[in-house]
C-alpha cells in the first residue's frame, strides 16, 4: 500500500476524533484579541496527539512543531472571529457546535477556525506513519486576523524568529489550490469647512457639502482602475462617513469619509493614494488623503499596530509549491484539484505579499459562508484537509 492511500485511511479512521476537536473549537468563542481559551485548548489537543513542541508567543498566536529538519513548512489557520451580529438571525445556537448531517454549524466554522482540527490531525497522521523527514512542519493558529490580516504572520516570522521557506493558508477555498488573491488598503479623506449657524449657511464653508463631489469621483474612480486576468479588477469603495459639527443647528466644519481599496496586479499603497489626490474634488477642497493605522491589545496584553496596507500577491502556476499542492490535493480528493485563487483577503499578505515566501491556500469549506449567520462546515472536508496537509510536506 503506498503512502497516499496510508494517509487516506489514517485520515478517515481520524474523523470521529477530528469532528470531535471541531465542535469543541466552535463552543471556545474566540473573537478578536479575546483568543486565549481557544490557544490553551489548540495547546492541549496538539500535545495529546504528539507534537514535539507547543508554543504561545507574545501576542497570543500558537505555534505547533513536528520535526527539526531544514525545510520549514508554516500552516496557518487564524483562530480569531467576527462577531455573531444580530444573535436573533441565527437559527441555532453559534456556540453550541452542532453537528447534523455530517456537518458542523456555528460561527467560525467556515471562517476558518475548524482548519485547525484538520492540522493538529495531519500532524497525528504524520508522526503515526513515521512520515516525517527533512523538513519542519510549524502549525500556527494565528490570532487578530480578522481586524488585521498579515498582521500575526508578520509577528511570528519578523519578531518570534520563525523562518519558513513554504508557507500554506488554510482559509476556505472549498478543497482547491489557491495561489493568490487582491490586495486591499483602507484610506480616510478628510475636509475642512468653517461652521456658522445654519440659519445662514452663506456666512460659513460646508465641509459635508466639499465632500459630495469627492465622493462621485471616488465612485466613478472605479471604471478606470486596473484589471488582471486571474486576479481580478481593483475596486475602490467608501464605506463610511462622519462629521463634525456643533450642533444639528450648525453647519459643518469637518467631514471624513472611509475607502476600502481592493487592489490587483500592479497597484500599490503609493499609486493608490496618489489616484485620490489627483481627482479634481479633491484638489478643489484641499482634502486630506491618509491610510489608516490599526492599534490593538492583543489577548496576552501586548500592544501591536501596522499600516492598514495588504499587498496584493501572487505565486506562478508552475512554481514548485502549487505543483506540490496539486499532488497533496490528488491524495486527499483522489483527483486532480482545481488551481484558482481567493475572493477576499488573508494572511497571504504578510508571508507572500510583504515578505515574498511562496505561499498557497488549501482550505475545508466555502468562502461565500464566511461571515453569515449560515456558517457551517462539511465533516468531511475537515477529513479531505487532513489527508492535504499531511501529504504536502512529502512533496516539498
Amino acid at each position: 500500500m503506498d503512502n497516499a492511500e496510508l494517509i487516506r485511511r489514517a485520515a478517515d479512521r481520524y474523523k470521529k476524533d477530528i469532528v470531535a476537536f471541531a465542535r469543541n473549537i466552535i463552543r471556545t468563542p474566540s473573537f478578536s484579541c479575546q483568543e486565549g481559551k481557544l490557544v490553551a485548548l489548540i495547546k492541549k489537543e496538539m500535545l495529546k496527539v504528539g507534537f514535539d513542541k507547543v508554543k504561545i508567543d507574545r501576542i497570543g498566536n500558537v505555534i505547533g512543531f513536528i520535526g527539526r529538519g531544514k525545510k520549514k513548512i508554516m500552516m496557518d489557520a487564524h483562530i480569531d472571529t467576527v462577531g455573531i451580529g444580530d444573535p436573533k438571525a441565527w437559527k441555532i445556537d453559534p456556540f453550541a457546535g452542532i453537528y447534523k448531517n455530517d456537518t458542523i454549524y456555528g460561527r467560525g466554522a467556515t471562517d476558518q477556525k475548524l482548519s485547525m482540527a484538520s492540522m493538529v490531525y495531519a500532524g497525528k497522521i504524520i508522526k503515526d506513519l513515521k512520515l516525517e523527514g527533512d523538513y519542519t512542519l510549524m502549525v500556527t493558529g494565528s490570532v487578530m486576523e480578522e481586524d488585521c490580516d498579515g498582521l500575526p504572520i508578520l509577528h511570528m516570522i519578523q519578531k518570534e524568529g520563525l523562518k519558513p521557506d513554504f508557507v500554506v493558508i488554510t482559509e476556505p477555498t472549498d478543497l482547491k489550490v489557491y495561489r493568490g488573491h487582491r490586495g486591499r488598503m483602507e484610506m480616510k479623506v478628510v475636509t475642512k469647512g468653517r461652521s456658522c449657524h445654519a440659519s445662514a449657511p452663506e456666512r460659513g464653508d460646508n465641509a459635508v457639502v466639499k465632500m459630495t463631489g469627492i465622493i462621485n469621483e471616488i465612485t466613478a474612480l472605479n471604471k478606470r482602475l486596473k484589471n488582471d486576468k486571474f486576479i481580478g479588477k481593483g475596486t475602490v469603495a467608501v464605506t463610511s462617513i462622519e462629521c463634525k459639527t456643533p450642533s444639528l443647528n450648525a453647519v459643518p466644519d469637518e467631514c471624513t469619509i472611509y475607502l476600502d481599496r481592493r487592489l490587483t496586479v500592479g497597484e500599490t499603497l503609493k499609486s493608490s493614494v496618489a489616484e485620490i489626490n489627483k481627482l479634481p474634488a479633491v484638489k478643489k477642497a484641499k482634502a486630506k488623503v491618509e491610510v489608516l493605522w490599526y492599534n490593538a491589545v492583543a489577548w496576552t496584553g501586548a500592544k501591536v499596530d501596522q499600516e492598514k496596507y495588504f499587498p496584493t500577491w501572487v505565486l506562478p502556476r508552475e512554481h514548485k509549491l502549487v505543483k506540490a499542492g496539486e499532488l497533496a490535493g490528488k491524495v486527499a480528493l483522489g483527483r486532480n484539484p482545481v488551481v484558482d485563487k481567493w475572493v477576499f483577503s488573508t494572511n497571504g499578505v504578510a508571508s507572500a505579499g510583504r515578505l515574498k515566501i511562496p505561499t498557497i491556500g488549501f482550505g475545508p469549506g466555502n468562502e461565500v459562508y464566511a461571515h453569515t449567520v449560515n456558517e457551517f462546515m462539511p465533516a468531511e472536508d475537515l477529513v479531505k484537509a487532513a489527508a492535504f496537509y499531511a501529504a504536502l510536506p512529502q512533496y516539498l
